[in-house]
């Protein structure tokens, strides 16, 4: 097939981006093919939205299906390097891509005399060098941080090159388009985000995991029948259809497709596809704060708004966690929810904001009562990231917390006990 040939198909498809932005592939691949000089290929792997783990599983169990899509990208643009960017945690993807490589190249597929060579370059482990223009940076071996676009990377990338960076999975989709047609293809899911794609379900679910279905499954199905539902005869509080930087939905909200148009409609994104379900023991304000500890630890700092607004955010939230709030600090989080949107160069600081204003929306009483009480409401259990809480150990069984058999507190916990009282908290 030639190029044009190709690209009409991944137009036909009506493929986009499975990275989060779900830009059209077919567009980006015909402005780089137009655009002046060679082009070059970047497979993003920088795997960092929390929720989010289906690159990693493609990069490690499937890793030929994704450099046959990225020749085939190279092939269409006329391109004649491949960069594979994969997050610095990702050992064992890199290990795997690599070999990979190492034997599509003693199949003569590429590097050598082929005219298309391939790299992998692992990441430093930043979240923001999964933004494309600060994986360009990064890339450079220059500190990870986003450009100002125009130019956009289709037109002027790396090297100053025309650039087409795709997420793993879009370029893993690329060899069943060419091999089926994109009308094929165009005729699975949703007509505004056709085909499949990868979901990731995590949180209180029996069943977590990595599941492709094709798009426009209703998300309590994908909860309750591919999750497994909710373990131990708990409800559903709140569902998060697309990673941490999209808003989440309570449950009266979930008998909605899991496509676009439609989650856009209850002030939620599509995003990168990663459920996160939590149960109605969970503290919204605790996980509010946990996952804006997360942005504001990830902000390179660039830009005015995301770097104040993501500390605001965690700063305030504790303390109202924490017992500390005052009535006065929910109208704050607002106005800063209004205003990190405005002039931040990249989607980081906005992307922090959806958690903070969705809970507040869904989940007022809560915050309020946290103030009125002067504590957290909550019995503590494991935290977000699987760490024990020291201000809630009093609250768990001893079976939870860990006993000798003489009945004494594990060293451990003896510790965190003194801890808690030393500090005053």
């Amino acid at each position: 097939m030639t190029p044009e040939e190709i690209i009409q198909q991944v137009e036909k498809s009506g493929l986009r981006g499975r990275g989060g932005a779900g830009f059209p592939t077919g567009r980006k691949w015909r402005t780089v093919l137009e655009s002046p000089g060679t082009a070059c290929i970047v497979a993003n792997g920088d795997e960092s939205e929390p929720g989010a783990f289906k690159d990693r599983i493609v990069m490690e169990d499937i890793p030929h299906r994704l450099i046959e899509g990225s020749l085939i990208a190279a092939h269409a643009m006329g391109a004649d390097v491949v960069y594979f960017f994969v997050r610095g945690e990702y050992t064992l993807s890199q290990q795997r891509l690599e070999n990979a490589l190492a034997e599509c190249a003693e199949a003569g597929l590429c590097d050598g005399d082929t005219g298309i060579h391939t790299h992998v370059h692992t990441s430093a482990g930043a979240y923001i060098c999964g933004e494309e223009t600060a994986l360009l940076e990064a890339l450079a071996d220059r500190r990870p941080m986003p450009r100002q676009k125009p130019p956009y990377p289709a037109v002027s990338g790396y090297d100053n090159r025309p650039t087409a960076i795709n997420n793993v999975e879009t370029l893993a989709t690329i060899p069943a388009i060419v091999e089926h047609g994109g009308d094929w293809y165009a005729g699975l899911g949703t007509k505004d985000f056709p085909g499949t794609r990868v979901f990731s379900i995590s949180g209180n679910v029996s069943r977590p995991g990595n599941y492709e279905c094709v798009t426009g499954q209703p998300l309590i199905r994908m909860v309750e029948d591919l999750g497994g539902g909710i373990p131990n005869g708990k409800k559903i509080k709140a569902v998060i259809p697309g990673g941490t930087s999209t808003a989440l939905l309570t449950p009266e909200l979930l008998d909605v497709a899991m496509a676009p148009a439609e989650l856009s409609a209850l002030g939620s994104e599509f995003g990168t596809a990663s459920i996160l379900v939590f149960d109605e023991d969970v503290c919204m304000v605790d996980a509010a704060a946990t996952m804006a500890l997360f942005y504001r630890d990830e902000s390179c700092g660039k830009c005015t708004p995301c770097r104040e607004g993501t500390y605001q955010f965690y700063d305030i939230l504790t303390r109202i966690e924490a017992g500390h709030g005052v009535m006065a600090d929910l109208s704050q989080l607002e106005m800063i929810c209004d205003y990190v949107p405005t002039g931040a160069v990249c989607g980081l600081g906005p992307g922090a904001v959806p958690s903070v204003s969705a809970a507040l929306k869904y989940f007022r009483d809560e915050f309020v009562a946290h103030i009125k009480l002067g504590r957290c409401p909550f019995p503590k259990r494991a935290r977000f990231a699987g760490q024990i809480d020291a201000n809630g150990l009093l609250g768990l069984t001893a079976e939870a917390v860990g006993l000798t058999q003489t009945g004494e507190p594990k060293p451990a916990v003896t510790q965190l006990l003194k801890m808690r009282y030393t500090n005053g908290h």
